[in-house]
């Protein structure tokens, strides 16, 4: 953390120590959408963080005591786990005992957690799967190693302003107002823009997880829908400020990505090498 007493010395060129900082941004593709990303995060810290959070996450809280549940939510999600096709993962699909969410939630390297909460939207196993795909999807194109990444260049972004504030010799409420702007700039305009952009990448990859799994991807729209119909939009956000589409804007995307991903519902065995013990 910075002192009081902390002096910038001379001159500080802030824009040359930010564009020392983006070049050693690496880039990489997403799969199936060919989408260019940014990650600062190397996949093997990526996996170490998942699987260390996954552990906490089930030692905090209760995985769900109905067997036959675990080995429905097992079957559909190692099915995907076989279309994703990255057996170096170490794929795990738990469900936690909590009737009062109706989420699910993913971590680097193949870790999907369910909430008992949302087995009342879901009436069949294409349902499942198609939560799970889109869990699936989110993994599958690094997308928390991606919004990490964006995290810590927002920050080297304000890192840099407030050293070229300082340097210029702002005023404190000058510069403060300045951070805040940026701050604000950068969650509005960035980290939220591509959050929503991410859900709707990992709702096209889903589908096409599902179509590769065995599933008609056309039963995922459906189930959306009716998702849709039973959460509402009258306690969110304008989309602008959330960190998901709402929900016209995301069964919009999914119908216009119905068309590619039925091209993969074409093959009816999922694809991909089998994977020790399923």
């Amino acid at each position: 953390m910075f002192s009081g007493k902390l002096r910038p010395p001379g001159r500080v060129r802030w824009p040359l120590l930010l564009a020392a900082c983006l070049s050693l941004v690496a880039c990489a593709t997403a799969p199936y959408t060919g989408r260019q990303q940014v990650l600062l995060v190397s996949q093997e810290k990526e996996l170490a963080l998942g699987y260390q959070a996954f552990e906490q996450i089930k030692w905090r809280s209760r995985p769900a005591r109905d067997p036959a549940l675990q080995e429905r939510v097992q079957k559909v999600g190692w099915r995907l786990a076989r279309a994703a096709d990255r057996p170096d993962f170490q794929w795990e699909f738990v469900v936690f005992e909590n009737d009062k969410v109706a989420n699910a939630f993913c971590l680097p390297g193949g870790k999907v957690g369910l909430y008992t909460g949302l087995f009342k939207y879901i009436q069949s196993d294409a349902d499942l799967a198609t939560i799970i795909a889109h869990e699936t999807a989110h993994v599958l194109a690094r997308h928390a190693g991606e919004r990490l990444s964006h995290q810590r260049l927002a920050q080297v972004g304000g890192l840099a302003l407030g050293v070229g504030l300082a340097a210029a010799g702002t005023n404190p409420v000058g510069s403060q107002a300045a951070l805040l702007g940026y701050g604000l700039g950068s969650q509005l305009g960035v980290l939220l823009p591509y959050s929503r952009l991410q859900e709707a990448e990992a709702d096209r990859i889903g589908l096409i997880l599902m179509a590769k799994a065995g599933y008609d991807p056309e039963l995922a729209l459906r189930f959306w829908e009716r998702f849709a119909t039973a959460k509402g939009d009258r306690a969110r956000l304008p989309e602008f400020l959330s960190s998901h589409p709402s929900n016209e804007s995301r069964l919009q995307s999914i119908r216009a990505a119905l068309v590619e991903a039925r091209r993969y519902y074409l093959v009816s065995e999922p694809s991909g090498p089998a994977l020790r013990g399923h």
